[in-house]
């Protein structure tokens, strides 16, 4: 629960916030503009040469949603866009395709996450007191009569340090996997070797996985049969160029 605050300090927040824990709790207002920012972790692998497949097959991999659901039909729409996007095709009829990318996305239980916030604290200083020699009239010869009086100049307002507190949120993690594997049957029960695999996740207070989804997509296009090499952070406006390609559709 966050501690009581004075109502003024709590407009004075809205000037500058600075969150010494997880960024990703500002993410949405992390860049100017009125397009929210998404922060997304993308971890790829991939086999030398693994860019020559260039044709495929898409699979439902999730089990929690039916191939002829207009919610899964969205979603391979989105992801045959970003695959046109690194130069793939999938595989007319009666053509075997290089490999079969399997389609899995959703979002993860609700997880608390708490941030240290650091919320600057202004105090009001009283302006300079100084005398001044004023003109108060004039005299019966019509002679100017002075008189010192004194004067302050306005207040001022100054940062006086900072306030933090803890905020406690929900967050949810979105999620998309894509994996290429080779178009052929197993050899020895063995399933046939991947090719290439991306996951990318992002996480928020939001548990709407359609309108993340693109987000995700459009963050994988750059990785697609390549080798991260780790984990990759990035931002990405829901604006963005490829978001705007991932949308559009073939």
């Amino acid at each position: 629960m966050k501690p009581d605050r004075p109502p003024a300090r709590r407009r004075l927040a809205s000037a500058g916030l600075l969150t010494t824990g997880t960024l990703s709790a500002v993410a949405g207002l992390f860049f100017s503009g009125c397009a929210n920012s998404y922060e997304v972790k993308i971890d790829s692998l991939a086999k030398p040469k693994a860019e020559d497949a260039v044709s495929y097959e898409i699979h439902n991999a999730n089990p929690l949603v039916a191939d002829d659901s207009l919610r899964y039909k969205e979603a391979a729409g989105f992801v045959k866009t970003a695959l046109s996007g690194k130069g793939m095709y999938e595989a007319p009829d009666g053509q075997k395709a290089d490999v079969v990318v399997d389609l899995d996305y959703g979002i993860g239980p609700p997880q608390m996450r708490r941030d240290t916030v650091s919320e600057p604290v202004y105090i009001t200083v009283p302006g300079r007191i100084y005398q001044e020699t004023v003109q108060v009239g004039t005299d019966r010869a019509g002679n100017p009569i002075y008189s010192t009086i004194t004067r302050q100049e306005p207040p001022t307002t100054e940062m006086a340090g900072y306030h933090e507190y803890e905020v406690t949120t929900v967050v949810y993690e979105k999620y998309l996997k894509l994996s290429a594997r080779e178009n052929k049957t197993g050899e020895e029960g063995r399933p046939p070797a991947e090719i290439w695999t991306i996951d990318a996740t992002s996480e928020g207070e939001s548990h709407d996985v359609r309108k993340n989804l693109p987000i995700l997509v459009a963050a994988s296009i750059e990785y697609i049969g390549k080798d991260t090499h780790g984990q990759k952070v990035i931002h990405i406006k829901d604006g963005s160029p490829d978001v705007a390609f991932v949308k559009k559709g073939m």
